[in-house]
C-alpha cells in the first residue's frame, strides 16, 4: 500500500476518503510531524495506483483489512488513526475488526449510513436520505462518459458546499482529477451502516471532529455516533464545512494533538 511519512514518535495513522490519497494529509504530516510519526496512505485503486483493473476488487471491506495489515507489517502500532468522511468508514470497521492495532481514533465527519437495529457485523445496509443515490448514481455517469469536471462538481458540492469545487485549490483539484476513476467504483460498493452494537464494541478512545458547515448527512453520523461510543469526545470546527482538516489545519491539528496528549 503506498505511503508517506513524516516524523518521529507515536504512530500517527491517516486514512483518507472518497476522490482522495495520501496527499490530503499534507497540512497535518507538515504540522504534526514534529511530535508523531506521521504516516498517510493511498487506498488500493487510489492515486499513485489508480487505474488498477477492476479485477482488483475496490471494496471497503478490503480496505478496512488492508489497514490491519499494513500496520501489522509497519510493526510500529499500535497507531492513533485519523479518517476523513468514506475513510472514516473504512477506519471504523477497521477499528471493529482490528482493534490490537488501534490506540485511539478519530473520526472527521465520518461517512455512510446509520442503522440502530442493524447486527454488530457491519454487513447491513441501511438507507441514506432519498437524495443522495441520484445524485451520486448522475456524477458517477458523468465520470464514466469522460466529463470528469461535471461528475467532480456535482459529487464535491454536495458532499461540502455549494461552489466547492469551482473555489478549491489546484491541488485539490489535481488530486481529485486523479481519483475521478474511482467515483463510479465506490457507489458499487455501498458502506455498511454504523450500528450501536458495532460502535459499543471499541473500548479505544475516540474522537468525533465536524465542521460546522458541514452537511446534515455527516453532523448527523457524528451526533448519533457521539451517543454510541464508550469513551468519546466531539469538536466542531468553527467556519468549516467538510474539508475541515484542510480549511482549518491548525484548528484541527490542535484538536488531534491534544486528544492523543490527554490519552499519554
Amino acid at each position: 500500500m503506498p505511503y508517506v511519512e513524516r516524523g518521529a514518535g507515536p504512530l500517527l495513522l491517516f486514512v483518507h476518503g472518497s476522490l482522495c490519497d495520501y496527499r490530503y494529509w499534507q497540512p497535518q504530516l507538515a504540522g504534526l510531524s514534529a511530535r508523531y510519526r506521521c504516516v498517510a496512505v493511498s487506498l488500493t485503486h487510489y492515486w499513485p495506483l489508480a487505474g488498477l483493473p477492476r479485477t482488483v476488487p475496490f471494496s471497503w471491506s478490503k480496505h478496512a483489512d488492508e489497514l490491519g495489515e499494513f500496520v501489522e507489517k509497519l510493526d510500529a502500532g499500535p497507531a492513533h488513526v485519523v479518517a476523513h468522511s468514506r475513510g472514516g468508514a473504512v477506519a471504523f470497521q477497521f477499528t471493529v475488526r482490528h482493534p490490537q492495532h488501534v490506540q485511539s481514533l478519530t473520526l472527521a465527519d465520518p461517512g455512510g449510513p446509520l442503522s440502530a437495529s442493524a447486527s454488530a457485523s457491519g454487513g447491513a445496509q441501511a438507507a441514506l436520505p432519498d437524495t443522495v443515490n441520484p445524485l451520486r448514481a448522475k456524477a458517477a455517469q458523468f465520470v464514466e462518459r469522460g466529463d470528469l469536471e461535471a461528475g467532480l462538481q456535482l459529487f464535491v458540492d454536495s458532499v461540502s458546499r455549494v461552489g466547492s469545487w469551482a473555489k478549491s485549490t489546484p491541488a485539490f483539484r489535481a488530486m481529485a482529477l486523479d481519483n475521478a476513476p474511482t467515483l463510479p467504483l465506490q457507489f458499487q460498493d455501498p458502506l455498511p451502516a454504523y450500528t450501536r452494537e458495532a460502535a459499543w464494541s471499541l473500548r479505544c478512545r475516540t474522537m468525533l471532529i465536524d465542521g460546522e458547515k458541514s452537511p446534515e448527512l455527516f453532523r448527523r453520523n457524528v451526533g448519533m455516533l457521539e451517543g454510541w461510543l464508550p469513551d468519546v469526545r466531539r469538536h466542531t470546527i468553527r467556519g468549516a464545512s467538510h474539508g475541515m482538516n484542510l480549511a482549518h489545519p491548525s484548528a484541527f491539528n490542535r484538536h488531534v494533538d491534544e486528544f492523543i496528549r490527554d490519552g499519554e
